[in-house]
Formats: C-alpha cells, sequence, structure tokens
C-alpha cells in the first residue's frame, strides 16, 4: 500500500484565527492525505520538530499576522539545518506578492493568498510530491 502525503498543518506565532486552517485540513484529508494539525501559537522549532518526528513530506503554515517575513524563513533555516532539504515548506495568508517573491527566492515553495482554490492547493502538494519525494 502506497503511503499517504503527511502534511504538517500549523498556525505560527500569535495569529488566534484558525478556521482557514481548519478547512484546509479538511480539503487535504478529503484529497487522501494525512494531516497532523499542530493548532494555535506554535514556534518555528516545534513546527520542525513535529515534522521530523511525523517523517512529513510537507509543512503547511497558515499566517494571519503579518509575521511571514519573520517565520517562514527560520522555518527554512530549522529545516535546512535538520536536514530536511525534501520536504516541501508551503503556506498561505496576508502575504503581499512582493514578500511572496522574496520567500519563494530563499527556498519557501509556493504560498497562497486569500480566495485561493482548494483543488489548486492540493494540486500543487500532490504534484510536488510526485515530482520530490518517489
Amino acid at each position: 500500500m502506497k503511503r499517504k502525503i503527511r502534511v504538517i498543518l500549523a498556525k505560527p506565532g500569535l495569529d488566534g484565527h484558525d478556521r482557514g486552517a481548519k478547512v484546509l485540513a479538511n480539503s487535504f484529508r478529503d484529497a487522501g492525505m494525512e494531516v497532523i494539525y499542530l493548532g494555535l501559537r506554535q514556534t518555528p522549532e516545534m513546527i520542525v520538530a513535529a515534522a521530523l518526528q511525523e517523517d512529513a513530506d510537507i509543512i503547511a503554515l497558515s499566517i494571519l499576522s503579518g509575521a511571514h517575513m519573520t517565520i517562514f524563513p527560520r522555518v527554512h533555516e530549522l529545516m535546512q539545518a535538520e536536514g530536511l532539504n525534501d520536504v516541501l515548506l508551503t503556506g498561505g495568508g496576508i502575504i503581499p506578492d512582493s514578500d511572496m517573491e522574496t520567500l519563494n527566492k530563499i527556498g519557501v515553495g509556493r504560498l497562497f493568498g486569500p480566495g485561493a482554490g482548494l483543488v489548486e492547493i492540493n494540486d500543487y502538494i500532490t504534484n510536488w510530491v510526485k515530482e520530490n519525494r518517489q
């Protein structure tokens, strides 16, 4: 039996709005993925530790607080330090296009803003895993 795609989904920082993350968790599960939802107020260290422990394929962060230019680089840095070079760091939230471009240049995967379709996000993850993990 083929292993399901394993997604760590987290809400880092002090952002307390998690409805969107819960919608994504359900969508990922409906698409056949295994979701480990860490919940609110996660630190980058907690997120990367969970990815290591759970043998994750994907780390998906939902950030609405404006802290994306601090949190994504820190998670990416910790991933590199732990050798998670074959794990996709992706996510979304209220992130200006220019910041998305900057984050992509340092190695963060595609980021999604408000209104992104669930099928589009699921397809991105599924295709990334097919191209990079199998």
